[in-house]
C-alpha cells in the first residue's frame, strides 16, 4: 500500500503529462502482481466498495479525536481524505503494513458492521501518505491529473504495444488485469474478452478555437457539418452470442455500461453493429433540454412513469461495425453513406440519424451556427451546443487526434452577478475558498430589491485572481454555515462577478426559476458596484429567446 500511496502522491504534484506517463510506467514495470492490477483499477475508477461511505469515516475520526477539533480542521482543509490522515493518532507497528490486494479484498467482504474496525487497523498501520491513499482510494476522489486513458498507456509502453490497442480489449477485462499484463510484457496471448457487443473507444474532437487563423487554414470543402447536440454521447452495439441470441448494450462514452438505466432505447437496438451517437429525450419529436435529460441520468429505480414522461432517444453520427464488419477504417462519406442506409433499414422511433448542415464557406456556416433554429435545427435548436467539423476523408480513430474534428460551440451568453456565498475546494484549491455561489436582483415581495441565487461556478480564474477573492472571502464573511461563507453583498457592497454560461432552462429545483448550463467565471468586475449587476428578468428575457 504504501508504494501505491508513494505513486499517487507524486502523480498529485507533477504537472507534466510525460513525466506522469514514465511515473506509472515504472510503477507497473516494477510492482508484481496483483498489486499493480489493483493500482491500474483505482487509477481508471475500475474500482468501487459497496459499503465503505465517507460516514464512516467521519465517525471513526471522530471517535480518535476531538469532534469540535476535527469539524474546525475540516472545515480548514476542505478536504476529508486529507483531513483524517493529518489527525489520525499514529499507533506505528500496531498492525501489520497491508498491501493494496489486502484492501480491495477486504472492502470488499467485511460486512457493513465490520467495517468500520477493519478501516480503524488499515489506518493505524500506515502512515500520513498511506491513510490518504487508503482514504482518496475508498471515496473514488483521487483528483491526482493522470486519466484513464493515461494509466492504459502506461501499461502499452511496457511492451510494443499502442494505447488504442489496449481500449479495444479493456471492456471486457477485471480488475486484476493478469491477462493485461501479461499480453503487455510479452508473456502471454491477447486477452479473449468474447463479447458479442463490445464497446469501441470513441474518437473526439479539439476546440475549433485551437487552430490558429483556422478561416484560412482549413478548406470548407474539405469538411462535413452536423449540429453539435446538447446530450450525452453514447455507443449502441447489437450483437449475437455464440448461442445465436441477440444482445444488445448501450454505452456511455467512457465505456460503462449504462443499458439498464435505458431500457427503451436498448429494445431499439435490433441491428447487429456498432452506432456512434448522443442520448436525447424526445417528446412529440422535440429534442428536449439537458435539464430535462438529468431526470433519466443515475436512476437507480426505472418506472414504467419514467419512461413514458421521458422518452430516451438515439440520434446517429457515425457507424462503427456494420454487420460485424468493423468499418472504422473507411472515410466518414463512406461510413455516413452506410450509416443512412442502416437508420433507413432499422426504421425505429427510438433511433434517427443527425443531418448533415449544408454550408457554402465559413461565413455562412458562421450564420448557421449562430441562428441554428432558422438553419435546419427548428423546434430543436435549443438542445443545439454549436456545430462539429469532420473532414470528409477521415477515418475513425479512438482517442483525440488533432486534424480530423473540431467542435465549433455557440458563443456563450454572459451575465454580470454578485457573489454571495463561498466554499472551500477540493484537491489543490482545498486552502482556498474557489467555489462560489452568485445571484442576480429582483424585486423582493416587499418591494425592494434584493438578490436572488441563480448559479454556482469555480473555474475560469487564474491562480493569482483566486487568491485575490480568496482574501476577499476572509475578510467580508457576514455568517456561516458549515463549510460554507455567507460573504457581504449589499447595493453597495461586493464583488461582481461576469459569468459566462452555455444555456438556460426552466427549473423548479432553483429559487430562481431558471438553471445555468455550464456556468464558469469569465472575469471579476472589480471596477462595478454591485448595483449594476444584472437583473434576473435579463436571464428570463434571454430564456425566451433561447
Amino acid at each position: 500500500m504504501n508504494r501505491f500511496a508513494a505513486l499517487i502522491d507524486r502523480l498529485g504534484y507533477e504537472p507534466r503529462r510525460n513525466a506522469k506517463l514514465r511515473l506509472m510506467t515504472d510503477y507497473f514495470r516494477e510492482t508484481p502482481d496483483p498489486e499493480r492490477g489493483f493500482a491500474l483499477a483505482a487509477l481508471t475508477g475500475a474500482l468501487s466498495f459497496r459499503h465503505a461511505k465517507p460516514a464512516h469515516i467521519k465517525g471513526l475520526v471522530q471517535e480518535r479525536t476531538d469532534p469540535v477539533l476535527f469539524a474546525l480542521s475540516y472545515d480548514y482543509v476542505g478536504d476529508l481524505a486529507e483531513t483524517v490522515a493529518l489527525m489520525w493518532p499514529a499507533r506505528g507497528g500496531a498492525n501489520e503494513i497491508p498491501h493494496l490486494s489486502d484492501i480491495v479484498a477486504g472492502l470488499n467482504e467485511t460486512t457493513k458492521a465490520d467495517l468500520p474496525r477493519r478501516l480503524a487497523s488499515w489506518l493505524d498501520a500506515l502512515d500520513e501518505t498511506g491513510r490518504w491513499a487508503l482514504l482518496k482510494l475508498i471515496t473514488g476522489a483521487m483528483r491526482i491529473g493522470a486519466s484513464a486513458r493515461l494509466a492504459k498507456t502506461a501499461v502499452a509502453r511496457l511492451g510494443p504495444l499502442e494505447p488504442n490497442e489496449i481500449e479495444l480489449v479493456w471492456h471486457g477485462l477485471a480488475p486484476p488485469y493478469l491477462d493485461l499484463f501479461a499480453w503487455a510484457e510479452g508473456t502471454g496471448p491477447k486477452p479473449d474478452t468474447v463479447n458479442p457487443a463490445p464497446f469501441h473507444p470513441p474518437m473526439l474532437s479539439h476546440p475549433l478555437e485551437d487552430v490558429g487563423n483556422w478561416r484560412e487554414a482549413l478548406n470548407p470543402e474539405d469538411f462535413s457539418a452536423e449540429w453539435k447536440w446538447d446530450g450525452i454521447r453514447v455507443q449502441a452495439v447489437g450483437g449475437r452470442d455464440v448461442q445465436g441470441r441477440r444482445i444488445a448494450r448501450l454505452y456511455s462514452r467512457t465505456g460503462e455500461d449504462i443499458s439498464a438505466a435505458f431500457p427503451d432505447v436498448v429494445d431499439a437496438i435490433g441491428f447487429e453493429g456498432a452506432i456512434d451517437g448522443e442520448l436525447l429525450i424526445l417528446r412529440e419529436g422535440r429534442v428536449q433540454s439537458f435539464n430535462v435529460l438529468q431526470q433519466r441520468l443515475n436512476r437507480k429505480a426505472i418506472t414504467p412513469k419514467l419512461l413514458a414522461e421521458f422518452p430516451a432517444h438515439i440520434r446517429a453520427y457515425d457507424l462503427l461495425v456494420d454487420h460485424g464488419e468493423d468499418i472504422r477504417g473507411l472515410t466518414f462519406v463512406e461510413r455516413r453513406a452506410r450509416l443512412e442506409a442502416l437508420i433507413a433499414k432499422v426504421d425505429h422511433e427510438r433511433i434517427d440519424l443527425s443531418p448533415i448542415v449544408p454550408f457554402g464557406d465559413w461565413d455562412a456556416l458562421a450564420i448557421t451556427r449562430a441562428t441554428p433554429a432558422s438553419a435546419g435545427a427548428g423546434d430543436d435548436a435549443e438542445a443545439v451546443e454549436g456545430i462539429m467539423l469532420k473532414r470528409r476523408d477521415s477515418t475513425y480513430v479512438p482517442g483525440r487526434p488533432k486534424g480530423p474534428w473540431f467542435k465549433w460551440k455557440r458563443d456563450a451568453y454572459t451575465v454580470d452577478a454578485v457573489m454571495m456565498y463561498a466554499q472551500r475546494g477540493h484537491g489543490k484549491r482545498s486552502s482556498f475558498y474557489s467555489d462560489y455561489t452568485f445571484g442576480l436582483w429582483r424585486r423582493g415581495d416587499d418591494g425592494a430589491d434584493e438578490l436572488v441565487p441563480v448559479g454556482k461556478a469555480y473555474s475560469g480564474i487564474t491562480d493569482e485572481e483566486l487568491a485575490a477573492l480568496d482574501r476577499f472571502v476572509r475578510k467580508n464573511t457576514t455568517n456561516r454555515f458549515g463549510p460554507v461563507r455567507e460573504v457581504v453583498h449589499t447595493h453597495d457592497a461586493g464583488v461582481v462577478l461576469e459569468i459566462a454560461f452555455e444555456g438556460l432552462n426552466r427549473s423548479t429545483r432553483h429559487r430562481s426559476g431558471v438553471a445555468m448550463r455550464f456556468p464558469r467565471i469569465h472575469r471579476i468586475r472589480w471596477d462595478k458596484p454591485a448595483r449594476e449587476a444584472d437583473r434576473l428578468e435579463h436571464l428570463e428575457a434571454l430564456l425566451r429567446e433561447t
